[in-house]
């Protein structure tokens, strides 16, 4: 394991998991709005790493077959979590959190058995996906946040977006099943 800058952000990302679970069991220290506050900011932080991690390991040419490894499952580990929150916050429905997180599990294990093939550019990363993760990545701290910001409620304008989060979710699996089809009916036989 390469101990660069972008893998060293990809591990902070999966530290400050259980920090931002762990905001919701402090209720001593927090009151509910500075927990929503904190939960969210900790999940941008999280988010913004995502993004830059990637940018400087193709920046400095510091990209690894770990670090490709590791980053999406700590994207996935995040946003289950914050998923599994929100739930119990009752902020979103179990249906939507089990799409989400269903997809995740379906597709990374699709992914493998593609790599293991030799048939992984068959899946590379689509359009609708990269439009699903950014609704995604939008809808989470809303529903984290919960308050109103200058009269618009951030629970309806999050509940709106992790819908149509879920929608993407549902249409970019079936996009990744379509994709690999001919591998998966060839080798069914």
């Amino acid at each position: 394991m390469p101990l660069n800058i972008p893998n060293l952000l990809t591990w902070a990302r999966i530290l400050l998991i259980p920090l931002f679970v762990g905001v919701f069991y402090a209720p001593q220290w927090l009151s509910p709005p500075e927990q929503n506050l904190a939960a969210t900011v900790i999940f941008v932080i999280a988010a913004v790493t995502d993004w830059f991690d990637g940018w400087i390991a193709r920046k400095l040419g510091q990209t690894s077959a770990f670090g490709a490894f590791l980053d999406p499952v700590a994207d996935k580990l995040m946003v289950a979590a914050a998923l599994l929150v929100l739930v119990q916050l009752e902020r979103t429905d179990a249906i939507i959190a089990f799409i989400i997180i269903g997809r995740e599990i379906a597709i990374s294990a699709l992914r493998e058995w593609m790599a293991k093939i030799g048939a992984a550019r068959s899946i590379a990363v689509s359009f609708i996906g990269k439009i699903k993760t950014t609704a995604q990545m939008i809808a989470i701290p809303l529903l984290l946040y919960e308050d109103a910001i200058y009269g618009v409620s951030m629970l309806w304008l999050g509940d709106w977006l992790i819908m149509a989060a879920a929608v993407l979710t549902l249409w970019s699996m079936v996009y990744y099943l379509r994709m690999a089809w001919p591998e998966i009916s060839l080798r069914s036989k």
